[in-house]
C-alpha cells in the first residue's frame, strides 16, 4: 500500500498484539486469525504483530515471518499492519524488514539495538541502514527500560531526516523529552505513545495515538479515547482515562505480556492466553490481585 504521507495514518489506537501458543507451545494461527478479525470489529486502527507484547524475542525466524505474513493475509487490506522488524543485529533487522516489505506490511516497527548499548552514531547508522533497505515507512522504538539505551531527541532529529523514517513509538516516560521530539521533528513525524498510561498527555502535545496493550483486552474503549481527544471532548476523554488507569496498572504487575494474556484467558475473549519461556504464569498473589481488579471494574464475573 503506497502512502504519500506516511505519517498520517499512523495514528488512533494500534494494538501491539499478542501471540497465540496452542497447548504444546506451538504458533496457533487459527487464533492469530481470530484475533485479526477481532479487532476488525472493535475499532482498532492498525495491527502491530512480533512486538515485547507478541513475544517477537522468543519466536524463530520462520516463526517471525509466518506470525506477520497471517496477520497481512488475514487483515487482507482492512486495517495497516506495522510489522515488527527490529533486532540488536543491524543486518537482521534489515533483513526482517525487507521480509515486511515483500509480505506486504505497510510500515515496519524497529527498536533501537538491545544489550549492545552502541553511541548516538552507532544508533544513527543502524536506523538508517534499516530504513534505506526498504521503501516502506520506519517506525523507531525507544524503550530504554528494555533496550539500556535511550534515543536522545536531537538524535531523533537527524533520523527525521531520512525519508522513510515516519515516526516514532516513544516509551521513555518522559513528556519532557516526547515535548522536545514533537518541538524539533514536526508534524511530518509521528510521535506516538508507546505506553497507554501516558497516551492521553501524548496527544495533548501532538502525539497521533498508542501503540497499546491495552488494546488486546479492551479495544473499543482504547479506540474511544482518542476519538474523544480528536473531537475535542476533552472531559469525556479525561473521564474515560481516569476509568481505564487502574486496568493499565494492572497489565504491568508482572512483565509483560503476562498480565495481559492471562485476563485474555479468564475473559474466554480468545484462546491465547498460553506463554513461552521464559515468560511463564503470573504468581499466585498477583493472579488474585489482578483478577479481584478486574472484577471490580466488571471486567470479570
Amino acid at each position: 500500500m503506497k502512502r504519500t504521507a506516511p505519517h498520517r495514518w499512523l495514528k488512533g489506537s494500534m494494538v501491539a498484539l499478542v501471540t497465540p501458543f496452542d497447548r504444546k507451545g506451538e504458533l496457533d494461527l487459527p487464533a492469530l486469525r481470530r484475533l485479526v478479525r477481532f479487532h476488525r470489529r472493535h475499532g482498532t486502527s492498525a495491527l502491530v504483530p512480533c512486538g515485547t507484547t507478541g513475544e517477537s524475542a522468543t519466536l524463530s525466524h520462520e516463526e517471525h515471518n509466518l506470525v506477520i505474513e497471517t496477520v497481512i493475509e488475514e487483515s487482507d487490506g482492512r486495517l495497516p499492519v506495522i510489522a515488527g522488524t527490529g533486532s540488536n543485529n543491524t543486518r537482521e533487522a534489515a533483513r526482517l524488514t525487507r521480509h515486511a516489505e515483500a509480505a506486504g506490511a505497510d510500515a515496519a516497527l524497529v527498536i533501537s539495538p538491545y544489550y549492545n548499548k552502541p553511541t548516538p552514531e552507532g544508533l544513527y547508522r543502524h536506523f538508517r541502514a534499516v530504513a534505506e533497505s526498504v521503501r516502506i515507512p520506519i517506525v523507531l522504538y525507544n524503550i530504554a527500560s528494555r533496550t539500556g539505551v535511550n534515543i536522545p531527541p536531537a538524535l531523533f532529529e537527524r533520523l527525521a531526516k531520512i525519508p522513510n523514517i515516519a515516526g516514532v513509538k516513544e516509551a521513555s516516560g518522559s513528556l519532557e523529552q516526547m515535548t522536545e521530539i514533537r518541538s524539533r521533528c514536526g508534524e511530518r513525524f509521528a510521535l506516538i505513545s508507546g505506553d497507554d498510561a501516558l497516551t492521553l498527555p501524548i496527544l495533548s502535545i501532538g502525539g497521533t495515538g498508542v501503540i497499546s496493550v491495552l488494546a488486546n483486552l479492551l479495544p473499543r474503549e482504547t479506540a474511544e479515547l482518542i476519538r474523544l481527544f480528536d473531537r475535542k471532548q476533552i472531559a469525556q476523554a479525561q473521564r474515560l482515562h481516569a476509568r481505564l488507569l487502574p486496568i493499565i496498572q494492572g497489565l504491568f504487575l508482572e512483565t509483560n505480556p503476562i498480565p495481559v494474556k492471562t485476563a485474555m484467558a479468564w475473559r474466554k475473549q480468545i484462546p491465547c492466553g498460553r506463554l513461552r519461556l521464559p515468560m511463564c504464569e503470573m504468581s499466585s498473589e498477583n493472579e488474585k490481585r489482578w483478577r479481584a481488579l478486574l472484577r471490580t471494574h466488571r471486567l470479570l464475573r
